[in-house]
Protein backbone atom coordinates (compact mmCIF):
# COMPACT_ATOMS: atom_id res chain seq x y z
CA UNK A 1 0.00 0.00 0.00
CA UNK A 2 1.38 3.45 -0.96
CA UNK A 3 2.07 5.29 2.58
CA UNK A 4 1.18 8.72 3.78
CA UNK A 5 3.07 11.48 1.86
CA UNK A 6 4.43 12.22 5.41
CA UNK A 7 5.41 8.70 5.91
CA UNK A 8 8.44 9.28 3.03
CA UNK A 9 11.89 10.10 3.72
CA UNK A 10 14.55 10.83 1.24
CA UNK A 11 17.59 10.09 0.05
CA UNK A 12 19.90 11.95 -3.38
CA UNK A 13 22.89 12.64 -5.01
CA UNK A 14 22.16 16.16 -5.73
CA UNK A 15 21.05 14.80 -9.68
CA UNK A 16 17.87 13.00 -8.53
CA UNK A 17 15.90 11.66 -5.18
CA UNK A 18 14.26 8.76 -3.99
CA UNK A 19 11.29 8.20 -1.86
CA UNK A 20 11.42 5.85 0.88
CA UNK A 21 8.67 4.45 3.28
CA UNK A 22 8.43 3.75 6.54
CA UNK A 23 7.83 -0.31 5.07
CA UNK A 24 11.21 -0.10 3.51
CA UNK A 25 9.97 0.56 0.19
CA UNK A 26 11.30 3.16 -2.65
CA UNK A 27 7.81 3.68 -4.04
CA UNK A 28 9.61 6.79 -6.51
CA UNK A 29 12.83 7.35 -7.98
CA UNK A 30 13.42 8.94 -11.28
CA UNK A 31 16.73 8.36 -13.34
CA UNK A 32 19.11 9.48 -13.94
CA UNK A 33 17.50 13.23 -13.17
CA UNK A 34 15.03 14.69 -11.07
CA UNK A 35 13.02 15.13 -13.98
CA UNK A 36 13.28 11.97 -16.02
CA UNK A 37 10.77 9.44 -16.32
CA UNK A 38 10.60 7.84 -12.86
CA UNK A 39 11.66 3.74 -12.71
CA UNK A 40 9.98 3.32 -9.38
CA UNK A 41 6.36 4.83 -9.31
CA UNK A 42 4.05 2.97 -7.02
CA UNK A 43 3.92 6.59 -5.53
CA UNK A 44 1.46 7.40 -8.16
CA UNK A 45 -0.07 3.73 -9.00
CA UNK A 46 0.21 0.81 -7.41
CA UNK A 47 3.11 -2.24 -7.38
CA UNK A 48 2.90 -2.72 -11.02
CA UNK A 49 4.07 0.88 -11.64
CA UNK A 50 7.14 -0.39 -9.71
CA UNK A 51 8.80 -0.33 -6.14
CA UNK A 52 12.03 -1.93 -4.14
CA UNK A 53 10.94 -2.63 -0.93
CA UNK A 54 13.83 -4.31 1.37
CA UNK A 55 12.33 -5.37 5.32
CA UNK A 56 11.27 -7.54 7.48
CA UNK A 57 9.43 -10.69 5.74
CA UNK A 58 6.23 -9.35 7.99
CA UNK A 59 5.96 -6.55 6.30
CA UNK A 60 5.35 -4.48 9.12
CA UNK A 61 6.57 -0.21 9.00
CA UNK A 62 9.78 0.02 10.83
CA UNK A 63 9.98 0.91 14.94
CA UNK A 64 11.80 4.10 13.96
CA UNK A 65 13.80 5.94 11.77
CA UNK A 66 16.70 8.65 11.34
CA UNK A 67 19.15 10.39 9.46
CA UNK A 68 22.96 10.08 10.67
CA UNK A 69 23.23 13.08 12.35
CA UNK A 70 23.07 15.93 9.56
CA UNK A 71 23.85 14.19 6.76
CA UNK A 72 21.47 12.45 4.20
CA UNK A 73 22.10 8.88 4.91
CA UNK A 74 18.98 7.26 6.33
CA UNK A 75 18.24 4.36 8.84
CA UNK A 76 15.30 2.82 9.45
CA UNK A 77 15.24 0.27 12.04
CA UNK A 78 12.59 -2.82 12.87
CA UNK A 79 12.32 -4.46 16.64
CA UNK A 80 10.72 -8.16 15.83
CA UNK A 81 10.24 -11.42 17.97
CA UNK A 82 12.90 -12.62 16.38
CA UNK A 83 15.58 -9.63 16.87
CA UNK A 84 16.55 -6.28 15.64
CA UNK A 85 17.34 -5.20 12.16
CA UNK A 86 18.51 -2.16 10.26
CA UNK A 87 18.27 -0.89 7.08
CA UNK A 88 20.88 1.95 5.85
CA UNK A 89 19.70 3.79 2.79
CA UNK A 90 21.90 6.31 0.79
CA UNK A 91 22.64 7.83 -3.15
CA UNK A 92 26.39 8.54 -2.64
CA UNK A 93 27.72 11.62 -4.60
CA UNK A 94 28.16 10.86 -8.33
CA UNK A 95 31.02 9.15 -10.22
CA UNK A 96 30.95 9.94 -14.29
CA UNK A 97 26.99 8.72 -15.27
CA UNK A 98 26.35 6.27 -12.92
CA UNK A 99 23.77 6.65 -10.18
CA UNK A 100 23.57 4.52 -7.40
CA UNK A 101 21.10 3.39 -4.81
CA UNK A 102 23.14 1.53 -2.18
CA UNK A 103 21.09 -0.23 0.85
CA UNK A 104 22.77 -2.26 3.57
CA UNK A 105 21.06 -4.60 5.52
CA UNK A 106 22.76 -4.48 9.37
CA UNK A 107 21.90 -6.87 12.06
CA UNK A 108 21.76 -5.55 15.40
CA UNK A 109 20.08 -8.12 17.45
CA UNK A 110 19.00 -12.05 17.07
CA UNK A 111 18.28 -13.30 13.59
CA UNK A 112 15.53 -11.75 11.92
CA UNK A 113 13.82 -13.49 8.33
CA UNK A 114 14.01 -10.54 5.76
CA UNK A 115 12.20 -10.16 2.17
CA UNK A 116 13.63 -8.03 -0.82
CA UNK A 117 11.41 -7.28 -3.83
CA UNK A 118 12.16 -5.23 -6.65
CA UNK A 119 9.60 -4.62 -9.25
CA UNK A 120 11.35 -1.91 -11.85
CA UNK A 121 9.29 -0.20 -14.34
CA UNK A 122 10.93 2.18 -16.47
CA UNK A 123 8.49 5.09 -18.79
CA UNK A 124 6.47 6.13 -15.04
CA UNK A 125 5.48 2.35 -14.63
CA UNK A 126 4.85 1.50 -18.40
CA UNK A 127 7.67 -0.53 -19.44
CA UNK A 128 9.04 -3.89 -17.71
CA UNK A 129 12.56 -4.41 -18.84
CA UNK A 130 14.00 -7.83 -19.87
CA UNK A 131 15.77 -9.05 -16.89
CA UNK A 132 18.67 -11.29 -17.16
CA UNK A 133 21.50 -12.05 -15.13
CA UNK A 134 25.01 -11.38 -16.05
CA UNK A 135 27.84 -13.39 -13.79
CA UNK A 136 27.08 -12.52 -10.43
CA UNK A 137 25.15 -9.70 -11.15
CA UNK A 138 21.43 -8.94 -12.97
CA UNK A 139 20.33 -6.42 -15.20
CA UNK A 140 17.31 -4.64 -16.38
CA UNK A 141 17.25 -3.03 -19.70
CA UNK A 142 14.56 -1.75 -21.59
CA UNK A 143 15.20 1.30 -24.53
CA UNK A 144 17.72 3.96 -23.14
CA UNK A 145 17.55 2.76 -19.48
CA UNK A 146 19.66 -0.21 -17.69
CA UNK A 147 20.03 -0.91 -13.95
CA UNK A 148 22.06 -3.01 -12.45
CA UNK A 149 21.79 -5.21 -8.98
CA UNK A 150 24.61 -6.65 -7.21
CA UNK A 151 24.32 -8.02 -4.04
CA UNK A 152 25.94 -11.28 -2.20
CA UNK A 153 22.10 -12.84 -1.47
CA UNK A 154 20.81 -14.90 -4.33
CA UNK A 155 17.86 -13.88 -5.66
CA UNK A 156 14.86 -14.55 -8.24
CA UNK A 157 12.85 -13.91 -10.88
CA UNK A 158 9.11 -14.04 -9.39
CA UNK A 159 5.62 -12.80 -10.72
CA UNK A 160 8.05 -10.43 -13.37
CA UNK A 161 9.84 -8.88 -10.26
CA UNK A 162 13.08 -10.56 -8.59
CA UNK A 163 13.19 -11.03 -4.54
CA UNK A 164 15.01 -12.76 -2.53
CA UNK A 165 14.52 -14.09 1.20
CA UNK A 166 17.72 -14.26 3.73
CA UNK A 167 18.17 -13.91 7.14
CA UNK A 168 20.32 -11.33 9.05
CA UNK A 169 22.20 -12.07 12.60
CA UNK A 170 23.15 -9.78 14.71
CA UNK A 171 26.85 -8.38 13.22
CA UNK A 172 26.05 -9.11 9.68
CA UNK A 173 26.46 -6.72 6.91
CA UNK A 174 24.32 -7.58 3.47
CA UNK A 175 24.45 -4.98 0.63
CA UNK A 176 22.17 -4.55 -2.42
CA UNK A 177 23.43 -1.71 -4.58
CA UNK A 178 21.28 -0.52 -7.25
CA UNK A 179 23.29 1.40 -10.22
CA UNK A 180 21.59 3.06 -13.20
CA UNK A 181 23.62 3.55 -16.66
CA UNK A 182 22.68 4.15 -20.33
CA UNK A 183 21.88 0.67 -22.01
CA UNK A 184 24.55 1.35 -24.85
CA UNK A 185 27.49 2.06 -22.53
CA UNK A 186 29.43 -0.77 -21.34
CA UNK A 187 28.28 -1.70 -17.79
CA UNK A 188 29.44 -0.07 -14.64
CA UNK A 189 31.62 -1.34 -11.96
CA UNK A 190 30.52 -2.68 -9.15
CA UNK A 191 30.45 -0.33 -6.42
CA UNK A 192 31.78 -1.12 -2.70
CA UNK A 193 28.49 -0.50 -0.83
CA UNK A 194 30.30 0.28 2.59
CA UNK A 195 32.44 2.58 0.94
CA UNK A 196 30.27 4.43 -0.52
CA UNK A 197 27.88 5.43 2.26
CA UNK A 198 31.11 6.36 4.07
CA UNK A 199 31.93 8.80 1.27
CA UNK A 200 28.03 10.00 1.77
CA UNK A 201 28.24 10.86 5.43
CA UNK A 202 31.77 12.61 4.82
CA UNK A 203 30.31 14.49 2.09
CA UNK A 204 27.15 15.48 3.82
CA UNK A 205 29.02 16.50 7.35
CA UNK A 206 31.55 18.26 5.39
CA UNK A 207 29.10 20.14 3.23
CA UNK A 208 26.66 21.02 6.51
CA UNK A 209 29.66 22.60 8.14
CA UNK A 210 30.35 25.22 5.62
CA UNK A 211 27.28 27.06 6.72
CA UNK A 212 27.59 29.45 9.63
CA UNK A 213 23.67 29.71 10.81
CA UNK A 214 24.11 30.44 14.63
CA UNK A 215 19.95 31.65 15.60
CA UNK A 216 17.14 29.42 17.18
CA UNK A 217 16.08 26.22 15.96
CA UNK A 218 19.42 25.26 14.23
CA UNK A 219 18.69 21.69 13.74
CA UNK A 220 14.90 22.46 11.64
CA UNK A 221 17.11 25.13 10.19
CA UNK A 222 20.82 22.92 9.31
CA UNK A 223 17.85 19.62 7.97
CA UNK A 224 15.88 22.36 5.44
CA UNK A 225 18.92 23.39 4.16
CA UNK A 226 19.88 20.36 3.19
CA UNK A 227 17.08 19.11 1.94
CA UNK A 228 17.33 22.31 -0.20
CA UNK A 229 20.91 21.11 -1.33
CA UNK A 230 19.66 17.81 -2.08
CA UNK A 231 16.97 19.18 -4.67
CA UNK A 232 20.23 20.99 -6.30
CA UNK A 233 21.04 19.77 -9.49
CA UNK A 234 24.73 19.58 -9.38
CA UNK A 235 25.45 19.75 -12.58
CA UNK A 236 22.96 23.33 -13.08
CA UNK A 237 22.98 25.00 -9.83
CA UNK A 238 20.05 24.87 -10.64
CA UNK A 239 16.82 23.93 -7.41
CA UNK A 240 14.27 22.12 -8.21
CA UNK A 241 10.80 23.20 -6.62
CA UNK A 242 10.49 19.08 -5.60
CA UNK A 243 10.84 16.03 -6.53
CA UNK A 244 7.66 14.60 -7.33
CA UNK A 245 4.63 15.07 -9.52
CA UNK A 246 1.07 15.13 -9.04
CA UNK A 247 0.98 14.93 -5.41
CA UNK A 248 -2.19 16.24 -5.09
CA UNK A 249 -3.04 19.72 -3.53
CA UNK A 250 -6.24 17.94 -2.08
CA UNK A 251 -6.89 13.95 -1.54
CA UNK A 252 -8.90 12.46 -4.93
CA UNK A 253 -8.98 15.79 -6.58
CA UNK A 254 -7.34 16.76 -9.86
CA UNK A 255 -4.88 19.93 -8.57
CA UNK A 256 -2.04 17.71 -9.42
CA UNK A 257 1.24 19.46 -10.93
CA UNK A 258 4.76 18.59 -11.94
CA UNK A 259 7.06 20.24 -9.51
CA UNK A 260 9.99 18.86 -11.23
CA UNK A 261 11.48 22.17 -12.82
CA UNK A 262 12.91 25.32 -11.23
CA UNK A 263 10.15 28.44 -10.77
CA UNK A 264 11.99 31.70 -10.99
CA UNK A 265 10.00 33.22 -8.08
CA UNK A 266 11.82 31.39 -5.73
CA UNK A 267 15.58 32.90 -6.48
CA UNK A 268 14.80 35.46 -4.09
CA UNK A 269 13.89 33.46 -1.34
CA UNK A 270 16.09 31.09 -2.00
CA UNK A 271 19.16 32.95 -2.26
CA UNK A 272 18.24 35.24 1.14
CA UNK A 273 18.31 31.69 2.71
CA UNK A 274 21.75 30.44 1.22
CA UNK A 275 23.53 33.44 1.66
CA UNK A 276 21.99 34.59 4.85
CA UNK A 277 23.31 31.05 6.23
CA UNK A 278 27.01 30.88 4.75
CA UNK A 279 26.17 28.94 1.67
CA UNK A 280 27.84 31.70 -1.08
CA UNK A 281 28.84 28.65 -3.74
CA UNK A 282 25.21 27.55 -3.93
CA UNK A 283 23.82 31.13 -4.05
CA UNK A 284 26.79 31.91 -6.77
CA UNK A 285 25.70 28.41 -8.66
CA UNK A 286 21.78 29.28 -8.81
CA UNK A 287 22.37 32.65 -9.42
CA UNK A 288 24.89 31.66 -12.66
CA UNK A 289 21.81 28.91 -13.53
CA UNK A 290 19.41 32.47 -13.27
CA UNK A 291 21.29 34.31 -15.92
CA UNK A 292 21.90 30.84 -18.47
CA UNK A 293 17.93 30.03 -17.85
CA UNK A 294 16.43 33.63 -18.56
CA UNK A 295 19.29 34.88 -21.58
CA UNK A 296 17.69 36.01 -24.45
CA UNK A 297 14.80 38.27 -25.15
CA UNK A 298 12.96 39.35 -22.11
CA UNK A 299 9.65 38.86 -23.75
CA UNK A 300 10.71 35.50 -23.88
CA UNK A 301 10.88 35.27 -20.03
CA UNK A 302 8.86 32.46 -18.86
CA UNK A 303 8.71 31.55 -14.99
CA UNK A 304 9.74 28.16 -14.76
CA UNK A 305 12.65 26.43 -16.67
CA UNK A 306 14.10 22.61 -16.67
CA UNK A 307 17.19 21.79 -14.35
CA UNK A 308 19.65 22.60 -17.21
CA UNK A 309 17.47 26.05 -18.62
CA UNK A 310 14.90 23.75 -20.84
CA UNK A 311 12.54 25.77 -22.29
CA UNK A 312 9.60 23.37 -23.54
CA UNK A 313 7.89 21.45 -20.90
CA UNK A 314 4.94 20.30 -22.48
CA UNK A 315 2.29 19.07 -20.32
CA UNK A 316 1.00 15.53 -20.78
CA UNK A 317 -1.36 13.37 -18.84
CA UNK A 318 -0.26 9.71 -17.75
CA UNK A 319 -3.42 7.50 -18.25
CA UNK A 320 -2.28 4.13 -17.07
CA UNK A 321 -1.76 5.56 -13.75
CA UNK A 322 -4.59 6.01 -10.68
CA UNK A 323 -3.02 8.89 -8.91
CA UNK A 324 -1.93 9.14 -5.59
CA UNK A 325 -4.90 7.74 -3.49
CA UNK A 326 -7.21 7.84 -6.48
CA UNK A 327 -6.05 11.72 -7.12
CA UNK A 328 -5.91 12.39 -11.54
CA UNK A 329 -4.61 12.90 -13.72
CA UNK A 330 -1.23 12.35 -12.91
CA UNK A 331 0.66 14.85 -14.72
CA UNK A 332 3.90 15.40 -16.03
CA UNK A 333 5.62 18.69 -18.06
CA UNK A 334 3.48 22.00 -16.71
CA UNK A 335 1.46 24.51 -18.98
CA UNK A 336 1.89 27.13 -16.35
CA UNK A 337 5.50 27.62 -18.18
CA UNK A 338 3.06 29.68 -21.28
CA UNK A 339 1.53 31.44 -18.32
CA UNK A 340 1.99 35.61 -17.88
CA UNK A 341 3.51 36.15 -14.46
CA UNK A 342 4.73 39.48 -14.45
CA UNK A 343 5.75 39.17 -10.86
CA UNK A 344 8.47 36.68 -11.99
CA UNK A 345 10.01 39.90 -13.89
CA UNK A 346 10.52 41.60 -10.57
CA UNK A 347 11.43 38.31 -8.24
CA UNK A 348 14.40 37.94 -11.49
CA UNK A 349 15.80 41.43 -10.71
CA UNK A 350 15.12 41.43 -6.73
CA UNK A 351 17.15 38.27 -7.10
CA UNK A 352 20.27 39.90 -9.01
CA UNK A 353 20.02 42.82 -6.84
CA UNK A 354 20.37 40.39 -3.70
CA UNK A 355 23.30 38.77 -4.99
CA UNK A 356 24.63 41.62 -5.64
CA UNK A 357 23.85 43.59 -2.31
CA UNK A 358 26.07 40.45 -0.59
CA UNK A 359 29.28 40.91 -2.00
CA UNK A 360 29.07 38.14 -4.22
CA UNK A 361 31.37 38.20 -7.11
CA UNK A 362 29.38 40.14 -9.67
CA UNK A 363 28.96 39.14 -13.43
CA UNK A 364 28.98 41.61 -16.16
CA UNK A 365 26.41 40.06 -18.25
CA UNK A 366 23.88 41.04 -14.63
CA UNK A 367 23.22 44.61 -15.15
CA UNK A 368 22.73 44.13 -18.79
CA UNK A 369 19.77 41.53 -18.42
CA UNK A 370 18.69 43.93 -15.46
CA UNK A 371 18.04 46.59 -18.24
CA UNK A 372 16.64 44.51 -20.89
CA UNK A 373 14.15 43.44 -18.05
CA UNK A 374 13.40 46.78 -17.00
CA UNK A 375 12.55 47.74 -20.32
CA UNK A 376 10.16 45.03 -20.69
CA UNK A 377 8.24 45.58 -17.52
CA UNK A 378 8.41 49.66 -18.72
CA UNK A 379 5.80 48.88 -21.59
CA UNK A 380 3.84 45.43 -19.64
CA UNK A 381 2.94 46.24 -15.96
CA UNK A 382 -0.15 47.75 -16.74
CA UNK A 383 -1.51 44.26 -18.35
CA UNK A 384 -3.69 41.61 -16.90
CA UNK A 385 -1.64 38.44 -16.05
CA UNK A 386 -2.24 34.60 -14.49
CA UNK A 387 -0.37 35.74 -10.76
CA UNK A 388 2.28 34.42 -9.31
CA UNK A 389 -0.34 31.31 -8.23
CA UNK A 390 -0.83 30.38 -11.54
CA UNK A 391 -4.58 31.00 -12.21
CA UNK A 392 -6.01 28.81 -15.01
CA UNK A 393 -8.82 31.46 -14.98
CA UNK A 394 -8.87 34.99 -16.49
CA UNK A 395 -6.26 36.99 -15.96
CA UNK A 396 -6.68 40.02 -13.83
CA UNK A 397 -5.02 43.11 -12.63
CA UNK A 398 -3.50 40.81 -9.09
CA UNK A 399 -1.71 43.07 -6.85
CA UNK A 400 1.18 41.34 -5.91
CA UNK A 401 2.24 41.18 -9.19
CA UNK A 402 2.04 45.15 -9.87
CA UNK A 403 3.92 45.03 -6.89
CA UNK A 404 6.71 43.17 -8.07
CA UNK A 405 6.87 45.42 -10.91
CA UNK A 406 7.41 48.35 -8.53
CA UNK A 407 10.59 46.02 -6.78
CA UNK A 408 11.78 45.26 -10.16
CA UNK A 409 11.61 48.86 -11.12
CA UNK A 410 13.46 49.67 -6.92
CA UNK A 411 16.01 47.62 -7.68
CA UNK A 412 17.02 49.21 -11.12
CA UNK A 413 17.02 52.44 -9.14
CA UNK A 414 19.16 51.32 -6.36
CA UNK A 415 21.45 49.73 -9.09
CA UNK A 416 22.93 53.04 -10.16
CA UNK A 417 22.02 55.13 -6.93
CA UNK A 418 24.38 52.48 -4.69
CA UNK A 419 26.50 50.74 -6.87
CA UNK A 420 26.86 53.27 -9.49
CA UNK A 421 25.65 51.52 -12.28
CA UNK A 422 24.25 53.56 -15.65
CA UNK A 423 20.65 53.36 -16.56
CA UNK A 424 17.58 56.15 -17.32
CA UNK A 425 17.50 56.45 -13.57
CA UNK A 426 15.02 59.62 -13.30
CA UNK A 427 12.94 58.08 -15.68
CA UNK A 428 12.87 54.64 -13.41
CA UNK A 429 12.06 56.67 -10.52
CA UNK A 430 9.33 58.49 -12.32
CA UNK A 431 7.58 55.37 -13.32
CA UNK A 432 8.07 53.46 -9.74
CA UNK A 433 6.32 56.60 -8.22
CA UNK A 434 3.09 56.02 -10.80
CA UNK A 435 3.29 52.18 -9.98
CA UNK A 436 3.26 53.11 -5.91
CA UNK A 437 0.17 55.00 -6.76
CA UNK A 438 -2.05 53.02 -8.58
CA UNK A 439 -1.67 49.75 -6.34
CA UNK A 440 -1.93 52.39 -3.51
CA UNK A 441 -5.47 53.79 -5.41
CA UNK A 442 -6.47 50.47 -7.27
CA UNK A 443 -5.51 47.59 -5.22
CA UNK A 444 -6.43 48.64 -1.46
CA UNK A 445 -10.04 48.60 0.17
CA UNK A 446 -10.35 51.82 2.37
CA UNK A 447 -13.42 50.39 4.15
CA UNK A 448 -11.77 47.27 5.28
CA UNK A 449 -8.11 48.39 5.48
CA UNK A 450 -6.43 45.79 3.44
CA UNK A 451 -4.69 45.25 -0.28
CA UNK A 452 -6.92 42.73 -2.35
CA UNK A 453 -5.89 39.98 -4.10
CA UNK A 454 -6.62 42.15 -7.64
CA UNK A 455 -7.43 45.16 -8.60
CA UNK A 456 -11.63 45.63 -7.46
CA UNK A 457 -11.50 42.38 -5.78
CA UNK A 458 -13.56 41.49 -2.78
CA UNK A 459 -10.91 38.48 -2.13
CA UNK A 460 -7.77 37.99 -0.49
CA UNK A 461 -4.26 36.87 -1.08
CA UNK A 462 -1.37 35.67 0.93
CA UNK A 463 1.24 37.32 -1.49
CA UNK A 464 0.07 40.52 0.06
CA UNK A 465 1.86 39.79 3.06
CA UNK A 466 5.05 40.54 1.36
CA UNK A 467 4.17 43.78 0.36
CA UNK A 468 6.40 45.43 3.46
CA UNK A 469 9.06 42.74 3.12
CA UNK A 470 9.54 44.11 -0.60
CA UNK A 471 10.50 47.04 0.81
CA UNK A 472 6.88 48.99 -0.78
CA UNK A 473 5.29 50.27 2.48
CA UNK A 474 7.28 50.14 5.53
CA UNK A 475 5.71 47.80 8.56
CA UNK A 476 4.08 50.19 10.64
CA UNK A 477 2.15 51.74 7.86
CA UNK A 478 -1.59 51.18 8.93
CA UNK A 479 -2.43 49.96 5.12
CA UNK A 480 0.34 46.88 5.78
CA UNK A 481 -0.95 46.23 9.56
CA UNK A 482 -4.43 46.03 8.36
CA UNK A 483 -4.05 43.88 5.25
CA UNK A 484 -1.78 41.28 8.01
CA UNK A 485 -4.88 41.48 9.69
CA UNK A 486 -7.12 41.09 7.67
CA UNK A 487 -4.79 38.09 6.21
CA UNK A 488 -4.92 36.34 9.20
CA UNK A 489 -8.75 36.87 9.61
CA UNK A 490 -10.04 35.61 6.41
CA UNK A 491 -7.45 33.18 5.18
CA UNK A 492 -6.51 31.53 8.41
CA UNK A 493 -7.99 28.19 8.69
CA UNK A 494 -7.37 25.58 11.24
CA UNK A 495 -4.60 27.54 12.54
CA UNK A 496 -2.82 27.93 8.76
CA UNK A 497 -2.86 30.32 5.77
CA UNK A 498 -4.44 29.45 2.37
CA UNK A 499 -2.88 31.14 -0.61
CA UNK A 500 -6.05 32.76 -1.38
CA UNK A 501 -10.04 31.15 -1.18
CA UNK A 502 -10.36 29.19 -4.77
CA UNK A 503 -14.01 29.98 -4.75
CA UNK A 504 -14.07 33.42 -4.14
CA UNK A 505 -14.17 36.32 -6.96
CA UNK A 506 -16.47 34.06 -9.39
CA UNK A 507 -13.97 31.28 -9.25
CA UNK A 508 -10.90 32.89 -9.38
CA UNK A 509 -8.30 30.35 -10.78
CA UNK A 510 -10.68 28.61 -12.70
CA UNK A 511 -10.26 25.03 -11.24
CA UNK A 512 -12.56 22.76 -9.31
CA UNK A 513 -12.13 21.57 -5.63
CA UNK A 514 -9.65 22.93 -2.71
CA UNK A 515 -6.67 22.75 -1.37
CA UNK A 516 -5.09 22.49 1.89
CA UNK A 517 -3.06 25.95 3.66
CA UNK A 518 -0.07 26.62 1.76
CA UNK A 519 3.03 25.90 4.22
CA UNK A 520 5.26 28.95 2.44
CA UNK A 521 2.55 31.67 3.32
CA UNK A 522 2.17 30.28 6.72
CA UNK A 523 5.85 31.04 6.96
CA UNK A 524 5.35 34.54 5.34
CA UNK A 525 2.12 35.07 8.44
CA UNK A 526 5.04 34.71 10.78
CA UNK A 527 7.08 37.15 9.89
CA UNK A 528 4.91 39.60 9.20
CA UNK A 529 3.33 39.07 12.18
CA UNK A 530 7.08 39.99 13.77
CA UNK A 531 7.32 42.37 11.18
CA UNK A 532 4.33 44.45 12.62
CA UNK A 533 5.54 43.82 16.01
CA UNK A 534 3.06 40.96 17.06
CA UNK A 535 6.32 38.55 17.60
CA UNK A 536 4.74 36.39 20.55
CA UNK A 537 2.27 35.05 17.92
CA UNK A 538 4.84 35.37 15.03
CA UNK A 539 6.91 32.80 17.34
CA UNK A 540 3.59 30.34 18.33
CA UNK A 541 2.93 30.05 14.55
CA UNK A 542 6.31 28.99 13.56
CA UNK A 543 6.55 26.78 16.25
CA UNK A 544 3.31 25.29 15.11
CA UNK A 545 4.70 25.27 11.63
CA UNK A 546 7.61 23.40 13.08
CA UNK A 547 5.54 20.60 14.77
CA UNK A 548 4.05 19.62 11.19
CA UNK A 549 7.48 18.21 9.75
CA UNK A 550 7.45 14.77 10.13
CA UNK A 551 10.37 12.63 12.03
CA UNK A 552 12.58 13.49 9.40
CA UNK A 553 12.04 17.15 9.22
CA UNK A 554 10.51 16.74 6.17
CA UNK A 555 7.60 19.21 4.73
CA UNK A 556 5.52 19.09 1.72
CA UNK A 557 3.76 21.83 -0.48
CA UNK A 558 1.08 21.98 1.88
CA UNK A 559 -1.04 20.33 4.60
CA UNK A 560 -4.60 19.56 5.37
CA UNK A 561 -5.27 19.93 9.00
CA UNK A 562 -8.93 18.27 8.82
CA UNK A 563 -6.99 14.67 8.43
CA UNK A 564 -4.01 16.39 9.73
CA UNK A 565 -1.80 15.07 6.63
CA UNK A 566 0.85 16.46 4.34
CA UNK A 567 -0.72 17.05 0.70
CA UNK A 568 1.33 18.26 -2.36
CA UNK A 569 4.46 17.91 -3.71
CA UNK A 570 7.41 16.98 -1.70
CA UNK A 571 9.88 17.77 -0.07
CA UNK A 572 9.09 21.48 -1.25
CA UNK A 573 11.74 23.18 -1.27
CA UNK A 574 9.12 26.60 -1.11
CA UNK A 575 8.11 25.15 2.35
CA UNK A 576 12.02 25.05 3.51
CA UNK A 577 13.23 28.21 2.28
CA UNK A 578 10.08 29.29 4.55
CA UNK A 579 11.17 27.86 7.42
CA UNK A 580 15.12 28.87 7.03
CA UNK A 581 14.46 32.47 6.60
CA UNK A 582 11.51 32.70 8.88
CA UNK A 583 14.02 31.46 11.93
CA UNK A 584 16.56 33.97 10.72
CA UNK A 585 14.05 36.71 11.29
CA UNK A 586 12.74 35.73 14.40
CA UNK A 587 16.28 34.87 15.93
CA UNK A 588 17.29 38.77 14.96
CA UNK A 589 19.96 37.08 12.38
CA UNK A 590 17.88 38.85 9.57
CA UNK A 591 15.32 41.57 10.12
CA UNK A 592 11.84 41.07 8.36
CA UNK A 593 12.13 43.33 5.77
CA UNK A 594 14.86 41.78 3.10
CA UNK A 595 14.69 44.65 1.34
CA UNK A 596 14.95 47.72 2.95
CA UNK A 597 11.95 50.60 2.50
CA UNK A 598 13.70 53.17 0.71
Amino acid sequence: MVQRIEDYGVIGDLHTMALVGRDGSIDWLCLPRFDSPACFARLLGDEENGFWQIAPADGRACTRRHYRGQTLVLETEWETAEGTVRVVDAMPPRKGEATDVVRMVEGLRGRVPMRMELRLRFDYGHIVPWVRRQGARLSAIAGPDAVWLDTPVLVRGEHQATVATFEVAAGDRVPFVLTYHPSHHSPPEPSDAAGDLACTERFWAEWVAQGDYRGQWSDAVIRSLVLLKALTYAPTGGIVAAATTSLPEWLGGGRNWDYRYCWLRDATFTLQALLGTGYVQEAGAWRDWLLRAVAGDPADLQIMYGIDGTRRLTELELDWLSGYEGSRPVRIGNAAVAQLQLDVWGEVLDGLHVVRSSGLSPVAEAWDLQQALVEYLEGRWQDPDNSLWEVRGPRRHFVHSKVMAWAGLDRAVRGVDRFGLCGPVERWRALRQQIHEEVCAQGYDPVRNTFTQSYGSAGLDAALLLIPRVGFLPWDDERVVGTVEAVQRELVQDGFVLRYRPGGDGGVDGLPGEEGAFLACSFWLADALHGIGRTAEARELFERLLGLRNDLGILSEEYDAATGRHVGNTPQAFSHVGLVNTARHLSGTHPATDAPTP
